[in-house]
């Protein structure tokens, strides 16, 4: 089993973090959206602590993932004509967009509120921005718009993964296994 990707295989690296992130941005966009509902408290405190931790540990793993597809670049898309696989690539580089994008704009609106964003509750990390209340609030939608945009997107790029597995072109299989 290859540590790195090949011309028509994924590597396990890339496997490994595709489907952390996969299960770490599902998480957190679900743990976000119950956030948005609760009214915060000190019993409840800890559940920002956990979506901040998650949040830059996904931040880290998608700069991790653009480094090592320099060191490793993927394969290219199975079987697509020209213009569908510059619309696939357009659209992961939109997701990758997002998912650094998301996590810097809920750091900076936690920055803003003038809370300190604390990683696994050991670690303060600087803020990004000077407490203010309007700059908060701006940055906390931009966070909600980036995260249902990339919730949006990952759905539709799942519905299509299984959708081109059922035509039996291997693109499912080969993000699980390596090669089809």
């Amino acid at each position: 089993m290859a540590l790195r990707n090949g011309p028509d295989t994924f590597g396990l690296v890339t496997r490994v973090i595709h489907w952390l992130m996969a299960l770490l941005i599902l998480s957190l966009i679900a743990l976000g959206l119950r956030l948005a509902w609760m009214e915060p408290s000190l019993a409840n405190l800890w559940l920002y602590g956990l979506h901040k931790t998650l949040g830059l540990t996904a931040l880290a793993l998608v700069l991790l993932r653009i480094l090592w597809h320099i060191v490793s670049p993927p394969p290219a898309p199975i079987g697509q004509p020209g213009w569908q696989r510059l619309f696939i690539k357009a659209w992961h580089w939109t997701l990758y967009a997002l998912m650094i994008a998301t996590p810097i704009a809920g750091w900076a609106g936690s920055s803003a509120s003038g809370i300190d964003t604390v990683f696994a509750e050991s670690f303060t990390v600087p803020p990004l921005v000077e407490p203010n209340e309007a700059s908060e609030f701006v940055w906390f939608i931009l966070h909600e718009i980036f995260a249902k945009t990339l919730l949006g997107m990952l759905i539709v790029h799942m519905l299509a993964a299984f959708k081109r597995e059922m035509e039996g072109d291997g693109t499912l299989t080969r993000m699980m296994r390596g090669r089809v």
